[in-house]
């Protein structure tokens, strides 16, 4: 069990989880190449915050995050992850994220992205 961050403040929540919330919550959020332990943890989605809100940066914001969530996959935790964008062109791109873990529980993350 983990302890829960909340994925809209990035504190500790105060409770405890036992599902891959924190790993995806810690892949996206954390910039690719910053960890010092494995440079390849993380995602490229904060390369997206000086882009514009055009259609092409959802495909961009997808891929980028299923790059960063293939190692849940890789190492057994998640069976399946399914990524899907909404893109309202409000300077906000959503991520939505479920996660099929080992046992069949889906749990479903949302993420925002930040374009000008």
């Amino acid at each position: 069990m983990d302890r829960e961050i909340d994925t809209r403040t990035g504190s500790y929540t105060g409770q405890n989880i036992d599902t891959l919330q924190n790993a995806v919550y810690l892949r996206l959020m954390t910039p690719r190449g910053h960890y010092w332990a494995d440079l390849n943890f993380g995602s490229l989605l904060y390369t997206l915050q000086r882009e514009k809100d055009v259609q092409r940066i959802s495909l961009l914001a997808k891929q980028y995050a299923e790059q960063a969530l293939q190692p849940l996959i890789d190492d057994g935790r998640a069976v399946a992850i399914l990524i899907t964008t909404v893109q309202p062109h409000t300077g906000a791109l959503f991520l939505h994220i479920e996660v099929t873990q080992q046992h069949g529980e889906k749990y479903v993350f949302e993420c925002p992205v930040k374009v000008i």
